[in-house]
């Protein structure tokens, strides 16, 4: 009899084209092996080179989809994807950590869509600091941590947030040093450098690194050893071919 997978969940949009949101998260799962739960925030209109709009879900609409998966699976690790503004972000940390207390949450900051559609124009200091705190990971890419804190540069600001909660700064965006990530935890650093280059970038890549690391947390992998092979996967996923949807595959 196979070894039962521990659950995880993805809280995100759904994505027709399959590149990025529950559905790419649900592939990274699925070939990680953990049981992929989803809970869906948002109907977006979209595929690999177009974002046509979006229509968002209610909070309670949300509630009813946790409530039923939280009460009756067992989730070390969740992950959260696109949702309509940093309110309704807390609201959805708020709701997590009330149906499912010992639920570590990872958040995925997904500000703008690769198609260049924005979704959330300013974050305010103090409510990142609140909600960092209520987080057991962050994974911005580098031009999310400058929106996210645009007074500071990007490693700083990753070390500045990391007294709140841990950081996982992703290179894609990094034109001094491109594919390097960068893991913060209360202040220190460490460096995870690409085994080999990508000749193009995918739709939904960004997903699938914070996927990866969520899946592997929750097979009890440390945190470093996580995100060093979640970096490894999405280098394969970039490898996969020639177009911007990849495959998935160990």
């Amino acid at each position: 009899m196979p070894k039962q997978r521990p659950y995880t969940l993805s809280i995100a949009g759904f994505d027709p084209s399959g590149g990025a949101g529950l559905t790419a998260d649900s592939k990274t799962f699925e070939a990680l092996k953990v049981q992929g739960l989803s809970a869906c925030t948002a109907i977006t209109y979209q595929h690999e080179a177009m974002f046509a709009g979006v229509d968002w879900l209610g909070i309670g609409q949300l509630e009813k989809q946790l409530t039923a998966l939280l009460g009756r699976y067992k989730v070390p690790f969740a992950k959260i994807g696109l949702v309509q503004s940093m309110d309704a972000l807390l609201q959805v940390l708020e709701l997590v950590q009330r149906l499912s207390p010992e639920t570590k949450l990872v958040w995925d900051p997904i500000l703008k869509a690769s198609a260049s559609f924005p979704f959330h124009e300013e974050v305010h200091a103090a409510q990142l600091e609140e909600l960092c705190q209520r987080l057991y990971l962050i994974t911005p890419n580098w031009n999310e941590m400058q929106q996210l804190m645009p007074h500071l540069p990007p490693m700083e600001a990753a070390a500045a947030l990391s007294l709140h909660c841990h950081v996982l700064l992703k290179g894609g965006h990094n034109e001094a040093k491109p594919g390097y990530d960068y893991l913060f935890s209360n202040g220190t650093m460490r460096s995870f450098r690409p085994k080999q280059p990508v000749p193009q970038g995918k739709h939904g890549s960004g997903c699938v690194l914070s996927a990866a690391v969520t899946a592997l947390l929750a097979q009890g992998y440390p945190l470093p050893k996580a995100c060093r092979k979640a970096k490894d996967y999405t280098t394969r996923f970039l490898n996969s071919n020639s177009t911007l949807l990849g495959y998935h595959y160990l």
